[in-house]
């Protein structure tokens, strides 16, 4: 327990433990209050109680129980790793969250066994803090948070699109535009639950792209997305005519490379350090089987540039 005295007064309680503990979310710091874990002069208050001078606040933050997942020796390519963040570049076909379905074999189930020692405790579950997802045929760069600052801290930049995100893709066809930017709504499909499609009512998603290189059948992109909206790049490429190559969901999946799951890579990431500040850039080379068929479409097909 820690015990604070107050040295404001006519601040809304919530406000002014938030701004004392700023590793403490706003809305933890309600649910602290809400459970009695924060009291004033040894009494319960609500969040809005406006604090006084020498108000003696005493301060209870419960251990963070570990949750049940288990950890497992999945080797995993951490592309960068410091005492707050770990980031990953995840293999296509490598679920990031355990789920139904999906109890284990995880990016999460890997991340409890190398980062047992220091992991968020957002919510009050031990647990890597993910942050932001990515589909399990989606390969590329993760950012995991391993304290609760950082979560806090990377959870409100993503939410403020102020990490750039970079993705290339294969897709279906010759995009005739250099670049062009998609702004769609994307919502749940009202045909199938477990898709998403674009949806007036939908909430809004935003994917800029440029063409790298077209092909026969093919063109290779850059994307960049300033929202991260479930399946957002597989939708919208769809929605324009394009589907990704390989996706088993948004297209028919049929392609001359047999490839399963869409072509999709998470290339880049820039972003300031959650705890220093430093600006960051971290890259992943694109994975080998993407690499071979590129090759293969290079040798079969003539460029169009």
């Amino acid at each position: 327990m820690e015990r604070l005295v107050a040295d404001e007064q006519n601040v809304r309680l919530d406000a002014y433990i938030s701004k004392k503990y700023d590793d403490i979310s706003r809305t933890m710091v309600q649910k602290l209050i809400d459970e009695a874990n924060i009291l004033v002069n040894g009494k319960k208050e609500k969040a809005s109680y406006k604090v006084q001078l020498n108000d003696v606040l005493e301060i209870s933050l419960p251990e963070p129980k570990e949750v049940n997942i288990k950890p497992e020796n999945i080797p995993i390519d951490i592309v960068y790793e410091d005492n707050d963040i770990v980031i990953v570049n995840k293999p296509k076909g490598l679920v990031v969250h355990p789920a139904n379905g999906n109890p284990d074999g995880t990016l999460v189930n890997a991340i409890m066994a190398k980062c047992k020692s220091s992991l968020s405790g957002i919510g009050g579950e031990l647990r890597p803090g993910i942050v932001h997802r990515l589909d399990k045929d989606t390969s590329g760069l993760l950012i995991i948070a391993k304290n609760d600052k950082a979560h806090i801290n990377m959870s409100e930049q993503i939410k403020n699109r102020k990490v750039k995100k970079i993705y290339i893709a294969l897709v279906k066809g010759i995009v005739k535009e250099n670049e062009a930017t998609i702004n769609m709504p994307i919502g749940r499909s009202t045909k199938d639950r477990k898709k998403m499609a674009v949806r007036k009512d939908g909430k809004e998603a935003v994917t800029h792209f440029r063409v790298i290189k077209r092909y026969d059948k093919y063109t290779l992109l850059e994307l960049k997305i300033d929202t991260g909206r479930t399946h957002q790049i597989r939708v919208h490429m769809a929605e324009i005519g394009h589907p990704v190559v390989g996706d088993m969901v948004y297209s028919n999946g049929k392609n001359e490379f047999g490839v399963e799951g869409q072509m999709l890579h998470a290339k880049s990431l820039d972003f300031k350090h959650p705890i220093t500040g430093k600006e960051m850039h971290v890259e992943a080379e694109l994975p080998e089987y993407f690499k071979q068929v590129l090759e293969k479409i290079e040798k079969q097909n003539k460029p169009n540039i």
